[in-house]
């Protein structure tokens, strides 16, 4: 193999401009990390920039350089959707035909919420998308009061089920997202994701969701680039919510992470052992806590400390390790509404063993991404995608 470990970090929706095909997703003119320049007055990342991010586009603060220590690319989402599990399942070889249902507008069907009541014994309040702090203000104190499951959605396709930890019991809720998810596999409710969202809090002002989430995801439909790797024996260390994206299927290991800089912080030490593989990890922050919330200023932040913890990744990765960066999608925290946005996505190569750098320009499907890991270590990719290896 030419690589011993590959390092893959997604930043959860650090989308670079609109694919060609936005107006299909009513998403023309959005463009995350240009807009994030935009409000930052200029970014300073002088790690991502060395490695060529600037030549990816047009961004305030971030130069072109013209001799990046990466390989760069642009990439284009070939599935139809802009939620986490397409992106990522592409990533890894699934091209989803059939995007999954979202209830955004309209909350879940009457019918879909009295078996949920009917099956769990409790009944439920909100039903409509929101955002996850902004639901706790809304119903936080009548679940103290009431017991009732606070639930909601948002843009993705998911059911969340919030509840108070000292009202509710985390294995009630649990249990209660596992029903839930049951009765999603109806193919007229079927959503990808199904997520327990307990927190603690006396008033409303005061609520703060804990690290006790809970993600109950729909399977891969087919196998994807990670079980291959963990059928040969190679070792697929999922970070953060990987494993839920994909159900544990293929992970070999798994790292709970708490925020961003856990993430990178865990990662970085797992740099320091021994192991052969996939190291896979998705900041999940920068779409959770800032696209969503539509707030530039908190996203810009929190690419300045990723780039911080990256050259400290940098600095500890062997001389036969492999980083690759890259996003599942769009969330232009400057954009109308609080869903995601179809966009291109960066991809950035590193390795201190590279010899020469250059930008790849617009390549088709973000499967290209579990194409290069496969081919490193000499495996089946048992979906799409072309390798990249040979420009490594």
């Amino acid at each position: 193999m030419k690589y011993k470990r590959i390092f893959l970090i997604v930043c959860d929706s650090l989308g670079i401009g609109e694919a060609k095909d936005a107006s299909l997703f009513n998403d023309e003119g959005a463009n995350t990390l240009a807009h994030i320049c935009e409000n930052m007055n200029g970014l300073d990342v002088p790690v991502l920039e060395g490695l060529g991010l600037g030549n990816l586009g047009s961004f305030k603060g971030i130069n072109k350089m013209s001799l990046p220590l990466g390989v760069i690319a642009r990439l284009e989402e070939v599935s139809n959707g802009k939620d986490t599990m397409t992106g990522h399942w592409e990533m890894m070889g699934l091209k989803i035909e059939q995007p999954f249902q979202t209830f955004t507008d309209t909350g879940f069907p009457k019918e879909f919420i009295q078996l949920f009541e009917e099956k769990t014994g409790r009944k439920c309040v909100g039903n409509y998308a929101e955002s996850g702090t902004k639901i706790l203000d809304d119903w936080g104190e009548h679940q103290i009061k009431t017991g009732d499951w606070i639930v909601y959605t948002s843009a993705d396709s998911v059911f969340q089920v919030a509840a108070h930890e000292d009202i509710i019991p985390l294995e009630e809720l649990y249990k209660a997202c596992e029903i839930a998810r049951e009765i999603a596999m109806d193919d007229r409710w079927k959503i990808g994701r199904v997520i327990a969202r307990p927190y603690i809090g006396k008033k409303k002002g005061e609520f703060k969701r804990t690290s006790n989430r809970h993600d109950l995801a729909l399977k891969p439909f087919e196998k994807t680039v990670l079980d291959s790797l963990k059928e040969n024996d190679i070792d697929v260390i999922g970070i953060g919510k990987i494993p839920d994206i994909f159900v544990d299927q293929g992970i070999t290991r798994k790292i709970k992470t708490i925020s961003n800089y856990d993430g990178m912080k865990k990662t970085i030490d797992l740099a320091k052992e021994d192991f052969t593989g996939l190291a896979f990890l998705n900041l999940v922050d920068f779409d959770a806590v800032y696209g969503h919330r539509r707030n530039p200023i908190g996203y810009g932040q929190a690419i300045i400390e990723f780039d911080h913890q990256l050259e400290e990744l940098m600095k500890v990765i062997d001389e036969d390790d492999l980083i690759m960066i890259t996003a599942d999608h769009g969330n232009d925290p400057t954009y109308k509404g609080t869903d995601h946005t179809r966009e291109n996505v960066p991809l950035i190569m590193y390795s201190k063993k590279l010899l020469k750098t250059k930008n790849l320009g617009l390549l088709k499907s973000y499967a290209v991404i579990g194409a290069t890991i496969a081919d490193n270590f000499k495996v089946k990719n048992p979906g799409i995608g072309d390798s990249l290896l040979e420009e490594l």
